[in-house]
């Protein structure tokens, strides 16, 4: 017994140490990563009312509020979700005449199939999960069905869409056991490959007007949009989260993303930031958040579930960390150097310590409630 237990010590005392020796690579500790979440998620929540229209830009936000609430367990983030999701009636956008509904861009009640009016069922869904209303998850499953019924695999042609819907189709098959959920998931998928994927670099243009040569950087090089590949690879984190470990298409899946992640470590800038155009930095030059905190949640994910190494990815989760607290983050919780509202890298835009955006919030949420994960496991 005496035995066993200087064994227990022993294993005990070589688990703290190595918890400390993690805590001081990453430079942080868990107390610093909720003291971070609530000043960032306060500041925000203190500034903005939640009732707001369920479009992609605030629904992304609540997509990191959500995983603010999963860490916090602070009611008064799930409210404001509550609050946000009631306002919009657990819609999107609400037209119910099924012959007018639209998928390419639109921002008006018509475009229900299109993904920037869908991601708000991720959130509805996440709090459907908490207390099981039916009414909270009726519509995403009315427009979600409707959707798979159609003929056509084009809905998402734009980098962005697999972000706002990929995960919409995983929760909703793990929350019905319906496996069109995921059969369409991969027709969909598969469709978006073709137009925006680059088999050489591993990563996605924005959509097919981007594609090279047709589209290149001021420098000739091919045109990689940072937030536009962070969507997509917080987008595969999501999925391979909640997809069946025998899903037919997984390994597709984890292959898209750790090539993602080997390309995206490739082009890190050495302050820790990536620059807009990825791979051409002086087409855009300088630190921009949103497209860094979705690198630095995606790699964060990967470690902490096996599907990265932390001996290689960590090193650069570490530098972008460093300059998500203390660049991005400014002394009053506002989250800066968030590029605006667009869909490329634009020369000359300035981008700076004052430049927020909701969206921008919410990536930096979900990075902080994985880097607490991290440093809790």
């Amino acid at each position: 017994m005496k035995f066993l237990k200087l064994l227990s010590i022993l294993f005990t005392g070589a688990l703290f140490s190595a918890c400390q020796v993690q805590k001081a690579k990453v430079g942080t500790s868990e107390a610093e990563v909720l003291s971070m979440i609530e000043k960032v998620n306060g500041y925000w929540q203190s500034k903005n009312t939640p009732k707001e229209r369920a479009f992609w830009d605030v629904a992304a936000y609540h997509t990191g509020n959500m995983e603010a609430y999963a860490i916090t367990k602070n009611e008064a983030y799930r409210n404001y979700s509550e609050q946000w999701a009631e306002h919009n009636q657990w819609m999107g956008a609400k037209s119910t005449n099924k012959a007018e509904w639209k998928y390419s861009y639109g921002e008006k009640d018509d475009y229900v199939l299109f993904g920037d009016w869908q991601i708000c069922f991720q959130t509805y869904i996440d709090l459907y999960n908490l207390d099981k209303d039916e009414k909270k998850i009726a519509r995403a499953k009315e427009v979600m069905e409707y959707q798979m019924s159609t003929p056509k695999n084009d809905y998402w042609w734009w980098a962005d869409g697999l972000y706002m819907v990929m995960p919409v189709m995983t929760k909703l098959h793990k929350v019905t056991g319906n496996k069109q959920y995921l059969e369409k998931l991969h027709e969909y998928f598969t469709y978006a490959n073709s137009i925006m994927y680059d088999q050489e670099e591993k990563l996605y243009f924005r959509d097919a007007k981007y594609v090279y040569p047709k589209h290149k950087s001021t420098s000739g090089k091919k045109d990689f949009w940072a937030r536009g590949d962070g969507w997509v690879f917080a987008g595969l984190a999501k999925v391979l989260k909640d997809l069946p470990r025998n899903d037919p298409h997984r390994e597709e899946y984890i292959s898209k993303y750790k090539g993602m992640a080997e390309a995206i470590k490739k082009s890190q800038q050495p302050e820790g930031y990536w620059t807009r155009s990825m791979l051409d930095p002086l087409h855009a030059p300088g630190p921009e958040t949103s497209g860094t905190a979705f690198f630095t949640y995606g790699m964060l994910w990967g470690i902490n579930n096996g599907y990265l190494s932390k001996k290689e990815y960590l090193p650069v989760v570490v530098k972008s960390w460093s300059y998500l607290t203390k660049i991005a983050l400014q002394p009053d919780g506002k989250i800066g150097y968030v590029q605006p509202i667009g869909e490329r890298a634009i020369p000359g835009q300035v981008v700076n310590q004052n430049s927020t955006s909701n969206f921008g919030v919410g990536a930096y949420l979900l990075a902080a409630s994985e880097m607490y994960r991290f440093l809790n496991k």
